[in-house]
Formats: structure tokens, C-alpha cells, sequence
């Protein structure tokens, strides 16, 4: 009951313009939450102001049909394995993110195949023009991941390409087509962008 409590007092605080850190900080110690608390906290609320700005940027799930997309790989596909572990959560924004907080970690695994394949169904129903899977060079074993992907890109029959980059938020966020990621930065400031796990998880009811 704390957790929903806390969220409701860091709503307030936030929307009257204290900053994040430093509600999120006096709320958690008033609660005394522990620090898998205050990271999903962090993580999932958001001031009314931002959380409206952000869903109104977002294009219909339908606009990824035909068009260009960009994928912020390692977030898009940790933010999917983490629904199928039920390690996700619906934030304020509209958007789902993952708590578990291991991007520097990432590994292939099952379930992360698993999470790619998902993937790859949705891409193959929306029938983009063009998909790019960008992942950051500085993980261990992108280069891998990315051979993975063209393999699955090339049989799961639509057109794409998956990429290491040093600069993948400054790709995404300067990338004149349509932008998946659930970073909130990217969300920010990409010029177009569809709330790609959001579209994913309604289209596949069973994820629901």
C-alpha cells in the first residue's frame, strides 16, 4: 500500500515543479521504501504536464505500417522480455518500461529470444517499409545480437537492418523517421514516434 501511496504524494510534489530527485528521495524516506521501490518509482511517475506532452506526440500504432522505424534495440527488447516476466510496469506516460535495470548486462538468453521473436511477429503484421535495429557498440556482444536480428529480420521476411553505434541517442533522437523507444529523453526530443511495447502488448492480447 505504501508504493501507491507514495506514487499519489511524488504526483503532487512533481506537479508543482520540485524536482524528481529530491521528491523521490523525501517521499521514499517518509515511507522508508527500499531501493527496488524507489527505483520503480523513479522509473514509472511523472508530472501531468509531462506525461500529457509525451502521449500527445505519439503516432497511431497504425502509422508503422509502410513507413521507416528505428528501434532503440536494447531498450525495446529489454522492455519486451521484461513483460513476458512480468518485470514491467504501464507508466505515467503512457509508456511500458522495465525495472530491472540491467542494460550494462544484458545477455541472449531464452527468454530474450523469445522477447525478439515477438518482436519480429509484430514487425511482420505492421509490414513496415523499413526497419533499423540500433544497438550501443559499447555492450558486450553487440555485434552478435546484431547478426542475430538481420537473421531473424531476413526470416521473418520484411525489409531491415540491425546496426552498433557509439552515439544511438543522438541517432534516435536527430532520426527523421519514425522512432521505438521507451527513454524518455528519446521521447522528448525524437521528432516522430510511436509507443511501440504499448502498440506490441495490445496487439497481442495474451500479453495483456
Amino acid at each position: 500500500m505504501n508504493l501507491k501511496e507514495a506514487a499519489v504524494d511524488i504526483r503532487y510534489l512533481l506537479d508543482r515543479g520540485y524536482r524528481q530527485k529530491s521528491v523521490i528521495g523525501f517521499v521514499c524516506d517518509h515511507y522508508r521504501l527500499d531501493e527496488a521501490s524507489r527505483y520503480i518509482l523513479t522509473r514509472t511517475i511523472l508530472s501531468h504536464a509531462v506525461s500529457q506532452k509525451r502521449r500527445a506526440k505519439f503516432l497511431s500504432c497504425e502509422s508503422i505500417r509502410d513507413s521507416n522505424i528505428i528501434i532503440d534495440g536494447y531498450n525495446i527488447i529489454i522492455g519486451m522480455e521484461s513483460i513476458l516476466e512480468k518485470k514491467a510496469y504501464l507508466c505515467d506516460d503512457g509508456v511500458i518500461r522495465d525495472t530491472r535495470g540491467v542494460f550494462r548486462s544484458f545477455k541472449i538468453s531464452g527468454s530474450a529470444e523469445k522477447a525478439i521473436d515477438l518482436i519480429m511477429l509484430f514487425l511482420k503484421e505492421k509490414n513496415p517499409a523499413y526497419v533499423c535495429f540500433l544497438l550501443d557498440s559499447q555492450i558486450s556482444n553487440s555485434g552478435l545480437l546484431a547478426k542475430m536480428l538481420r537473421e531473424k529480420i531476413s526470416y521473418y521476411g520484411f525489409k531491415g537492418d540491425a546496426k552498433t553505434s557509439k552515439h544511438v541517442d543522438f541517432d534516435l533522437k536527430n532520426s527523421k523517421d519514425i522512432v521505438a523507444s521507451s527513454d524518455g529523453v528519446i521521447i522528448d526530443e525524437a521528432p516522430k514516434l510511436v509507443n511501440f511495447l504499448y502498440c506490441l502488448v495490445s496487439g497481442f492480447k495474451h500479453l495483456d
